[in-house]
């Protein structure tokens, strides 16, 4: 049981016996006492004061004098007005030391058949060009939501829909067929996602070009000239073709998305995340076509004089949503209601989070309203997990433009800055060796800067400054990681019998109150769904850590006792911050 149980159950008791008042033990969850105060854990008790009809002082040193009296793990207690300050005994850190010790699934727990079945849908690409710096965010915090879910006791499912249909494939397809000269992957040496993607801007190009031509010619506004464009009227061309199942049309599509498939799956292994099953839009829409005019019969949605099918959802506070344009072919919304069905028909799922950027918080409520008048009644509870962007010092990404800054690049630049700052520390390695600890370093750093900002602000990625062995960065962790498994490898086998003599000093026993919390911190990680506070709970255990091995000896320390407490307190923070980067997708080198 942990301190806080303790501590909230003995609060309980108090009251009952010294009030003869019932109370709820979840009401007395004590939190860390502040460090200008005694005390390792403090209780409100102004809830109390009801039952007690005395002054919050008065209630106060009662409630301590009861726990000191009959709560062994209490040794003393301060009030500071309705806040009771108690002081852990000495003796219960050391045995909570020797309780995490042996448990190796600490903080986790473990998910049964009957657990709840949560989905989380992260990365949704379009097969039009290859992942960017924003979808590093989004695939980081999927990934990370996920794990923490399963550290939580939830069964989870990891998915991911594919946007492999529809006009902005076409574009590509379209440059391609006009400009590729038959160009693959492999007469190219390029990555399918990279390829596709050159084709995906040459498009853009060529029609802001031609554009820019019909202005000039016509003396038309940009708008004016839009509308004229016929290199656009062949793409929407093409995608109709697409989508009345033209076989020439869907042969290009099959295999220029194959490349752009092998590509992502190349992308998602150097990041480390991965899915448990993979929709594709391609595979959705027409089960969301199908829905929509089934609503559109039954009254729910309705036609234009065009022949576009909209919902009316003014009465919801909302607006009219297009749901299938004239030509009778499918929007997003189409495909994400037809997506939702199938996941449901796959999976007994108990709850659907969508980890999806900001700019779609109205996307989500639209989806949401409109699953629910179709009478699908878990579209209310449908969860839009909304961050914030992510920006460069240089300023915002353009796709369209080329200038998008493309996630392999990022990941094979953060791993050679990593090899390029290592390079003294790693010099007496062999080169296999100082590789794969550069790329952990390097996928370490890009992963914790992205994760340690609360997910529902914008950011601003700076990659010099994530790539530091000092601060508030991946590489910090990973340093303090590989000293302490040094410092192990060193010792050799903890005498654990010779701790039991031991009395941990008030340095010892903040860091063991560290690693204590780490329960209570993926819990809450898990019920607010931010990997923020994992990775900002990482940080404060090592900078702890850092300052006791700093103001302690471990291997010289003389004293038997001492030294294995503090190699025991040394590999219990070690598996800790093991545990709790993982939860990231931080992997942690034995040796830097």
């Amino acid at each position: 049981m942990t301190i806080q149980n303790i501590i909230s159950q003995g609060v309980a008791d108090a009251v009952k016996a010294l009030y003869g008042v019932d109370t709820d033990p979840r009401h007395a969850i004590p939190s860390p006492t502040k460090k200008e105060f005694e005390g390792h854990l403090t209780v409100v008790v102004f809830p109390y004061l009801k039952a007690s009809h005395k002054a919050p002082e008065q209630t106060a040193n009662e409630i301590g004098e009861w726990l000191v009296g009959n709560v062994e793990a209490i040794e003393k207690f301060n009030v500071i007005k309705g806040f009771l300050n108690l002081s852990v005994a000495p003796s219960f850190w050391r045995g909570q030391l020797s309780e995490i010790a042996a448990n190796e699934n600490y903080g986790f727990r473990q998910a049964t058949e009957t657990s709840p079945l949560v989905m989380v849908e992260y990365s949704s690409p379009n097969t039009n060009k290859p992942l960017h710096l924003g979808h590093v965010r989004n695939n980081l915090l999927g990934y990370s939501v996920a794990e923490i879910l399963k550290a939580n006791g939830n069964r989870v499912v990891k998915t991911n829909i594919v946007n492999d249909r529809g006009i902005h494939i076409c574009k590509s397809m379209l440059a391609w067929q006009k400009w590729g000269d038959g160009a693959t992957p492999e007469s190219t040496g390029k990555k399918g996602d990279h390829l596709i993607g050159d084709f995906y801007v040459a498009f853009d190009k060529h029609y802001k070009a031609e554009v820019e031509s019909i202005m000039a010619a016509e003396n038309l506004s940009k708008e004016e000239a839009e509308k004229k464009s016929q290199l656009m009227e062949e793409a929407r061309e093409m995608l109709r073709r697409w989508e009345n199942g033209d076989e020439e049309v869907r042969s290009l599509w099959k295999m220029m998305n194959e490349w752009v498939y092998a590509g992502f799956d190349e992308t998602y292994r150097r990041m480390g995340v991965d899915f448990d099953k993979i929709y594709y839009e391609s595979d959705t829409y027409l089960e969301g076509k199908d829905l929509v005019l089934g609503g559109l019969d039954k009254g729910i949605m309705y036609r234009k004089e065009d022949g576009s099918v909209w919902a009316d959802l003014t009465p919801d506070g909302l607006d009219h949503k297009l749901l299938l344009r004239a030509d009778g072919t499918s929007v997003y919304m189409t495909q994400d209601i037809g997506t939702a069905k199938l996941r449901y028909r796959d999976f007994p799922i108990d709850r659907m989070i969508y980890v999806v950027g900001n700019e779609q918080n109205y996307h989500f409520q639209v989806l949401s309203l409109l699953l629910d008048k179709l009478g699908f009644k878990w579209g209310k509870d449908l969860v839009h997990f909304s961050y914030g962007m992510v920006e460069l010092p240089e300023g915002k990404m353009k796709s369209r433009e080329g200038t998008v800054v493309d996630a392999d690049d990022l990941m094979a630049s953060m791993i050679s800055d990593a090899a390029e700052s290592s390079a003294e520390r790693f010099k007496d390695m062999p080169a296999d060796e100082a590789a794969e600890i550069s790329r952990m370093v390097g996928l370490g750093a890009l992963k914790y800067f992205l994760l340690k900002v609360d997910p529902r602000k914008n950011m601003l990625f700076n990659p010099k400054e994530s790539i530091d062995f000092n601060g508030n960065t991946g590489p910090f962790l990973q340093y303090t990681y590989a000293r302490i498994r040094s410092v192990l490898r060193k010792a050799g086998e903890i005498d654990t019998a010779a701790m039991a003599q031991a009395i941990p000093n008030e340095k010892e026993t903040a860091l063991i109150q560290k690693v204590a919390d780490f329960p209570s911190t993926v819990a809450e990680a898990g019920r607010s769904l931010s990997p923020a506070l994992i990775a900002n709970y990482c940080y404060d255990l090592a900078k702890e850590y850092n300052q006791f091995y700093h103001d302690y000896t471990i291997l010289r320390e003389e004293n038997a006792a001492v030294k294995a407490l503090r190699l025991e307190l040394s590999a219990v923070v070690a598996r800790t911050l093991r545990a709790a980067t993982s939860l990231l997708g931080i992997e942690m080198p034995e040796r830097m």
